[in-house]
């Protein structure tokens, strides 16, 4: 009986498969045609169209229609060859991904990349069940068009309450940005409207260039309570629409509450998450700590200094793939440096920005000092503008990208 050669035995396991198709995933699947035109790469991701995250408080704006945070996989498909399932994958489990109709997916490396489920036990009176009612929009599709329909029947004079999470959670300023755009949307259309944020944490991201914007254009439109000042969340009353902090019931018009967050209910059910909820994994590759062989990365995975956003996804999907290609032809890794840039609008014209750049260091992910940092204070609206303009120009770039 014949015996295969070494190399042949070696290319018939090149295949992997890569679980989510956002901004972390779909990079990770056209990279790794990119970096290896060989592999066998599967994509498993049960949304046709997938909306992106990034964009879409300018929807709550009214700046943007929805159809306009619409990608696609197609390109992925016809262009790279990638193989798009279309399913929900229900498991990973040594060598295999599962999904929900009982198809098994063999892989040599899997790249999961599985975004972000909600806690609906941490809030009294708060379940799935109130997502209707007080949509939290904070994973872009039916949610989005319901809040925003529910910003354009609001009252004249009328509230609209904020609820941020706790950290960590998937894009630490988006409710500030939301705030802004809705506030911009507001003062032409309603503008004795009142925007209250409720929040559990003492600071936010870019906090000072979000209160120095508010107070230039919107005046007293945007109130911030923090936790120690009253703005914790204690019980949400979804009937009556009004939320209780330790200074008794606020009512609202709209209330926009987003739940705390663990990662994707995949990993979960995989064992592949700790007591946090999130999953921790290995700096340098983002290998799992829990299973070899398998990389989780994006908004599900304990990235140290990295928030948790779309970009830093990008990021670490291109390092994720270097890794795994070496590692399927017997290389050694490059030593990785991942990077995140952030951009959010305070209005149309007037944007503001943190950037960083990454390192690992004693086995986890730590900011490189003098590198990256937010908008000057003190900058003159022409930096501003220029900044919105970037922000346009970065969301172009990145969704041809990953989708492109």
């Amino acid at each position: 009986m014949a015996v295969a050669a070494p190399q042949l035995l070696l290319a018939a396991k090149r295949r992997v498969v890569v679980v989510g198709g956002g901004f972390g995933g779909a990079t990770a699947a056209k990279y790794l045609k990119r970096f290896d035109s060989s592999l066998e790469v599967t994509l498993v991701e049960p949304k046709r169209t997938y909306h992106t995250c990034p964009f879409s408080n300018l929807v709550l704006g009214n700046l943007k229609g929805f159809g306009e945070l619409a990608q696609h996989y197609k390109t992925l498909e016809h262009k790279y060859g990638i193989r798009v399932i279309h399913a929900r994958a229900a498991r990973v489990k040594p060598g295999v991904v599962l999904l929900e109709d009982g198809v098994k997916l063999p892989f040599e490396r899997a790249v999961v990349a599985p975004g972000i489920d909600f806690r609906f036990d941490k809030m009294a009176g708060y379940g799935e069940f109130a997502v209707e009612a007080m949509p939290h929009a904070w994973q872009a599709g039916e949610q989005t068009s319901r809040l925003r329909q529910q910003l354009a029947a609001m009252p004249e004079g009328g509230t609209v309450i904020i609820c941020p999470p706790e950290n960590p959670y998937r894009c630490p300023p988006g409710p500030y940005e939301r705030a802004s755009l809705i506030a911009h949307d507001l003062r032409h259309h309603n503008p004795k409207a009142k925007i209250l944020i409720l929040d559990s944490k003492e600071q936010f991201s870019k906090q000072q260039l979000f209160m120095d914007g508010w107070q230039q254009h919107y005046g007293e439109m945007i109130e911030w309570r923090q936790g120690s000042a009253g703005g914790r969340p204690l019980e949400l009353d979804v009937r009556g629409m009004r939320v209780r902090t330790e200074f008794g019931w606020e009512y609202g018009d709209v209330i926009n509450f987003i739940p705390a967050q663990q990662a994707g209910k995949v990993v979960r059910i995989s064992g592949l998450a700790d007591e946090s909820g999130w999953c921790p994994v290995h700096a340098e590759t983002f290998e799992s700590r829990h299973l070899p062989n398998v990389h989780l990365l994006g908004d599900a995975s304990l990235a140290g200094a990295m928030p948790k956003s779309g970009f830093a996804a990008n990021s670490q999907a291109k390092v994720t793939v270097a890794t795994v290609v070496a590692h399927l032809r017997q290389e050694s890794p490059v030593p990785p440096s991942y990077l995140n840039i952030c951009y959010s609008f305070v209005t149309p014209g007037h944007a503001i920005s943190v950037a960083g750049v990454y390192r690992v260091e004693d086995s986890e992910i730590v900011s490189v000092k003098g590198a990256g940092g937010v908008s000057p204070k003190d900058a003159p609206e022409s930096l501003r503008a220029r900044e919105a303009a970037y922000a346009q120009s970065w969301y172009e770039n990145i969704t041809t990208d990953v989708f492109g």
